[in-house]
């Protein structure tokens, strides 16, 4: 049998964010808005903020069936460090709220989807009273799946779309193929669903899109969730400090690599470059804009940008970063070179420090790993960047009828349930005896738990951002403490909390970008070809999408910080 507990990779907030691009499946023809008639529209393009906004937001009323063991801080998530015994369990869904009616529920999912008659599958669909049947599509091609899905006219009642896919005609589709949850959720109208009242309002803000309240969000801390991690048993054998500048990593990553040894210093350190230098997030495309100085700046155009790339590049030069990082997503996975030793850091998800840890905990019980503190450019404190309070959307056909999303809203009141209650327990855990036993106070789950309590329900309802790894106590502790110290040097940019849509014709123009940067940290490129590449953005449309976003700056205000 294999532990789990409530963030099993890649489900719940385990994503990992890139910048991958959308195909373009919806582009041609009229904008897809133009094409749609009724009230339900909204509009095509821009934001919704302020007094705006208020009127949609659903109204927040907290939940405190279990107390945090670390309260969330400095825009931390929770942690729950104590495992909740099955008896003490709370209910937050006090009578069934689904009809018995039928939905077909689109969503990503990585690795091999299990059986869709399944006792865990048949458990939830009992438990809500609504007979859901899953559509689970490879999570690696999935944006190109969505995108011929949402150019065609038959849409699932109920699509998963992440926040990473919302790139090209993407948001344009959303606008226009989604329902208003508005007359629902609005104002009062949550608090008929209790487990999506405690929904923070950050994250509801986000489920804005075209000017109505279109999607059930999964909420997330603000603060990075991409760490440097590094192999702390390793760092302990050799005598390793761990380095706190720039200048101290790289001359530590020289001494620590030993090419003949099959050891090297680190993996790709992009994400983490960006982060040392004070680099606006690149994970949505609304964060790469923040006002500086009167004004409006886009990351690309700024000298840490240059600089992050300039330093990762040194690494790569130095021959510090293991050889199949080179590659890229070709060269393999980091995480299994850093578990085999091969690489002593390497920057992932957060999560991952709990997935990995929980993996060898058997294979290698001298395995320890952690995730070090950012250090800033200068090898003082750092300047992070708040990265979205949500990043996961649940969207319903905007054909559906009164019955599907009450159904549908049903569904993701009992999947936002919090820790402690029974709900959280069979959407996390699935059925006892079947899907998990209990040993030691703590609930394992068994092979058959692993393989179909995994993806699926947990996207379509969350509660407010929360740790809980009861089998590992310490590397919850670890994950909450690191998130607060980073939090305390977290900035919200200018459009923090805000969806979107940009203009058609402007929505693709920095897609270049992504794979510019990794030519450029391999050798492959230089770092004037991304000036080159910025003037080039700027003439064919970038200063002009400045404008815009200006505009909606000056119309909408600033974010509320």
């Amino acid at each position: 049998m294999t532990p789990n507990t409530s963030a099993s990779a890649p489900s719940r907030r385990s994503f990992l964010a890139s910048t991958a691009v959308v195909t373009a499946a919806v582009a041609g023809g009229a904008p897809l808005l133009a094409a749609c008639g009724g009230s339900q529209d909204g509009r095509k393009e821009g934001t919704t903020s302020g007094k705006d906004a208020e009127k949609l937001l659903p109204a927040f009323v907290a939940q405190s069936v279990v107390s945090p063991d670390i309260p969330a801080r400095n825009g931390s998530a929770a942690g729950f460090t104590r495992a909740i015994p099955l008896a003490d369990l709370k209910t937050s869904v006090a009578k069934k709220l689904g009809s018995g009616g039928r939905l077909k529920v689109m969503a990503p999912f990585w690795g091999t989807p299990p059986s869709g008659d399944n006792p865990y599958y048949r458990a939830m669909n009992e438990a809500i009273g609504v007979d859901v049947t899953w559509q689970n599509q490879d999570g690696v091609t999935y944006d190109q799946k969505l995108g011929a899905v949402l150019a065609s006219s038959d849409i699932p009642d109920v699509v998963v779309v992440p926040g990473w896919n919302l790139n090209g005609r993407i948001p344009s589709a959303v606008n226009a193929k989604f329902a208003d949850l508005g007359p629902y959720l609005s104002g009062d109208g949550v608090k008929d669903y209790p487990n999506l009242a405690a929904v923070p309002t950050d994250a509801w803000q986000r489920s804005i899109f075209g000017g109505r309240l279109r999607a059930v969000p999964m909420p997330a801390s603000y603060v990075t969730d991409i760490a440097p991690l590094y192999r702390r048993d390793l760092f302990a054998k050799k005598g390793y400090d761990v380095p706190k500048s720039p200048d101290a990593f790289l001359s530590w990553a020289e001494e620590a690599t030993d090419a003949k040894g099959k050891v090297w210093a680190c993996d790709d350190m992009k994400w983490t470059a960006f982060n040392i230098f004070g680099v606006l997030p690149g994970s949505d495309k609304a964060l790469w804009w923040n006002l500086d100085g009167g004004k409006l700046v886009n990351r690309i155009e700024t000298d840490a940008y240059l600089e992050a790339l300039e330093w990762t590049r040194r690494l790569y030069a130095a021959d510090v970063v293991h050889p199949d990082a080179r590659s890229g997503k070709a060269g393999g996975d980091a995480g299994n070179r850093f578990t085999a030793g091969e690489v002593l850091v390497y920057n992932q998800n957060l999560s991952s420090w709990w997935g990995k840890m929980s993996e060898q905990r058997a294979q290698n019980p001298d395995f320890d790993m952690a995730a070090f503190d950012i250090f800033g450019a200068d090898g003082g404190d750092p300047r992070l960047w708040a990265v979205q309070p949500a990043n996961i959307f649940t969207f319903l056909s905007r054909k559906a009828s009164r019955k599907q999303v009450e159904d549908f809203l049903a569904i993701a009141n009992f999947c936002a349930a919090p820790y402690g209650t029974s709900e959280f327990m069979l959407t996390n855990f699935g059925v006892e005896g079947t899907d998990f036993e209990m040993e030691k106070g703590l609930p394992i789950k068994t092979e058959k738990g692993v393989n179909e309590v995994n993806g699926a329900f947990d996207y379509t309802g969350d509660a407010a951002p929360f740790v809980a790894h009861p089998d590992l106590p310490e590397v919850t502790r670890g994950m909450i403490e690191w998130q607060q110290r980073m939090g305390a040097f977290t900035k919200k940019s200018s459009f923090y909390g805000l969806t979107v849509t940009e203009p058609g014709r402007w929505s693709n123009l920095a897609d270049d970008f992504e794979q510019l940067e990794d030519d450029v940290v391999r050798g492959r490129k230089k770092v004037g070809d991304v000036q080159q590449a910025v003037s080039e953005w700027k003439r064919q449309g970038g200063d002009k999408l400045r404008d815009w976003y200006r505009k909606l700056l000056d119309d909408n205000g600033p974010s509320a910080n």
